[in-house]
């Protein structure tokens, strides 16, 4: 009942704290014979690590990743391949500074899981928040980077769009603008407004949320089950699962609120294998299964709570005090939420392949028309 595990089929645990010597994962339910390499894990975890801009915590962690089971070499190629039995990643800590956290041991951070995790357990980690931190999700993407071999004919993409009240613009909406700045956007001039945006707030001290958008493409029709097994669900759980999330819509999502019913209905005309849908404002997902189209999740990160501003909480012992975040936080934590996304989303979809595939005994949908 302790909760760390996430998937059916393709199922991971994650284990460790923000302050503790390691955190990792253990991937299970990857099928034997795929390729696996292990500076493919690290190219993932490289985009999520922190300190690699003045936008990010200036933690510096290589994050370097290590296999320690579930691969075997092959004697042809001299390369790793899964063999079907639990991976097990590790990634040691080695820049922590627990000393920027002994003056609120004994305070709640404002917006901070302190006081849950100190009612639910009866102890809580002061050092960074331990298992609340999201440290922890370095061990998720390392998870996503394994789930990717699963599925490769998927390519799974995820952009920032918003920060704080600022969107991107739909018309300048170019993925290979992803990489090339320093907040995972797909909008270059937004970007570049950002980066005055975001000093401005972080030499104030405070912090802003995001909005992050993620697209699987190659998705094919089929995958997920109605009812309690739909994918829009556990693509949902995944993205709220992730720290800082508070909001999550799939397709349209609220926006559908103030559609007419012609407005919002994807319609569909005669392909030459499959229906075309002529829109996709139900994000790939009808019915709890995916059509075909692109599968588009967007997801709303808070702002960090960790902040230099002077906030009013209350101490353990229930006194009124006033405290202020020291240490080394995300001004957004939003723009490394992106690989975060990328990687849940792979996660999700890994297992409903399987389990679409166990189910049916089929990779992909049944022929259109029958």
């Amino acid at each position: 009942m302790s909760h760390n595990s996430f998937g059916h089929l393709f199922r991971f645990t994650t284990w460790g704290e923000s302050h503790g010597p390691a955190l990792g994962v253990v991937v299970d339910g990857c099928p034997p014979g795929l390729d696996i390499d292990r500076d493919d894990i690290q190219r993932q975890l490289d985009r999520r690590k922190p300190g690699q801009s003045r936008f990010t915590t200036q933690r510096r962690e290589a994050d370097r990743v290590e296999i320690l089971s579930g691969v075997f070499e092959d004697e042809r190629t001299g390369g790793l391949k899964t063999t079907g039995t639990p991976i097990a990643l590790e990634i040691r800590n080695t820049d922590q500074r627990s000393r920027d956290y002994s003056e609120i041991r004994d305070t709640y951070r404002p917006g901070h899981a302190d006081y849950t995790y100190d009612r639910k357990y009866g102890i809580r980690d002061y050092r960074g928040g331990g298992r609340s931190s999201a440290r922890e999700t370095a061990a998720r993407v390392a998870a996503g980077a394994v789930a990717r071999l699963v599925i490769p004919e998927v390519k799974i993409r995820a952009s920032l769009v918003q920060m704080g009240p600022r969107r991107i613009d739909r018309d300048r909406f170019d993925w290979a603008e992803v990489d090339r700045n320093p907040f995972f956007c797909a909008d270059a001039d937004a970007a570049r407004e950002w980066e005055t945006y975001l000093d401005g707030l972080r030499k104030k001290g405070n912090s802003v949320g995001a909005v992050i958008e993620v697209v699987a493409e190659g998705v094919p029709a089929g995958w997920g089950a109605p009812v309690y097994g739909k994918l829009s669900a556990d693509l949902a759980a995944a993205m709220m699962s992730i720290n800082a999330v508070k909001g999550v819509e799939i397709g349209a999502g609220m926006g559908a609120a103030e559609l007419t019913g012609t407005e919002n209905a994807d319609q569909m005309r005669a392909g030459q294998t499959a229906p075309v849908f002529l829109s996709n404002k139900a994000g790939g997902i009808l019915g709890g299964i995916s059509n075909g189209d692109p599968v588009v999740v967007r997801f709303a990160v808070k702002p960090t709570s960790s902040i230099l501003t002077p906030r009013q909480t209350v101490t353990s012992d229930n006194r009124d005090a006033d405290i202020v975040t020291r240490g080394r936080h995300d001004p957004c934590v939003g723009i490394r939420a992106v690989p975060i996304g990328e990687a849940m989303m792979a996660c999700v979809l890994a297992d409903h392949f399987l389990r679409h595939r166990g189910q049916t005994g089929r990779d992909g949908p049944v022929g259109f028309p029958r």
